[in-house]
């Protein structure tokens, strides 16, 4: 059985900008105001009042980084189109479906995989750094927290970076199946479309017609990123084991997520059933804003760089 705790060494830093939402970036992030200076200190009491916080990430973490998200008002995947992301049945009992993923997949890999972290990721860092910060979970799948150097990790939804096999269980990294993708398919291109929260790009079905999908080179079995699609469930193990963070952490901090998806939302139900403090940084509403004694309306890189971790 895989161990859900993962220790990510640290990468190079990315070059700081001054805004916390670089030029060319805000296409995806939700329309906000300024984060007023009550709200600020509001949250600046929270952080400081608690030694040993568990702070739970989502997708507007990343939109900041010029990655979409799903559901955001206006600027989401769900609101500029009809597509859907992959459903866990889909990919594993087709293989039409696995050589269309795959296809697009190889496509926004270069774009996906070069995304860097920014101010709020390095923000968390700092606070793991100062010993603030109990442990991170994020449901994000693209590694810009563990970019960012961040160790106390627990990726809840797996890593677009990694690739499993489904019947051995290998693990490999994306960019060795990319190097294979190239090799397989030399004259093979498509024009991509706009690209997804998991790196997918959209394609026409008849692009990819032509495009070959590797098996493992272990076993010969199916390849599928270790990323929870739609429709599975998270692995118990490492449910258990944020289960353990959260009983050894004194608040609960909830940064750019919607809570929308069971997987993360169950803990904050059990934060509430603990009567553990918990506040919300968030430019829309989420599904446990009833729990939290404190709500924030703001950009993630905005409010965490002006938090200090006292």
């Amino acid at each position: 059985m895989r161990l859900p705790l993962r220790l990510f060494p640290p990468l190079p830093a990315p070059v700081r900008t001054a805004s916390s939402v670089p030029a060319g970036k805000l296409d995806f992030v939700p329309a906000c105001s300024t984060t007023d200076a009550r709200s600020l200190e509001l949250l600046q009491d929270f952080v400081s009042r608690f030694r040993r916080l568990l702070v739970v990430t989502g997708a507007g973490l990343s939109t900041e980084s010029g990655i979409p998200d799903y559901r955001s008002e206006g600027v989401g995947l769900y609101a500029r189109t009809d597509r859907r992301p992959m459903q866990h049945l889909e990919f594993t009992g087709s293989a039409g479906s696995r050589q269309r993923y795959w296809a697009r997949n190889f496509v926004g890999w270069p774009q996906f995989s070069s995304h860097q972290p920014n101010c709020a990721h390095r923000a968390l860092r700092s606070w793991e750094d100062s010993g603030k910060l109990h442990w991170l979970v994020t449901q994000n799948v693209d590694a810009l927290h563990s970019k960012a150097g961040q160790r106390r990790l627990t990726e809840l939804h797996g890593c677009a970076h990694r690739v499993t096999c489904l019947g051995c269980g290998t693990i490999t990294p994306r960019e060795d199946l990319q190097r294979r993708f190239l090799s397989l398919n030399p004259d093979w291109s498509a024009q991509a479309g706009a690209v997804a929260p998991d790196g997918d790009v959209f394609l026409e079905d008849e692009q990819v017609l032509n495009f070959r999908v590797p098996s493992c080179e272990q076993c010969g079995g199916v390849l599928k990123p270790e990323v929870t699609f739609f429709g599975d469930t998270v692995n118990k193990a490492t449910v258990q084991f944020v289960h353990k963070r959260l009983a050894e952490a004194d608040a609960v901090l909830v940064v750019g997520s919607s809570l929308q998806v069971f997987s993360g939302y169950r803990f904050l139900l059990a934060a509430g059933d603990r009567k553990m403090p918990i506040a919300i940084l968030n430019i829309g509403p989420t599904r446990a804003d009833h729990l939290a004694e404190l709500k924030v309306k703001g950009r993630c890189g905005e409010v965490l760089s002006a938090i200090q971790p006292l």
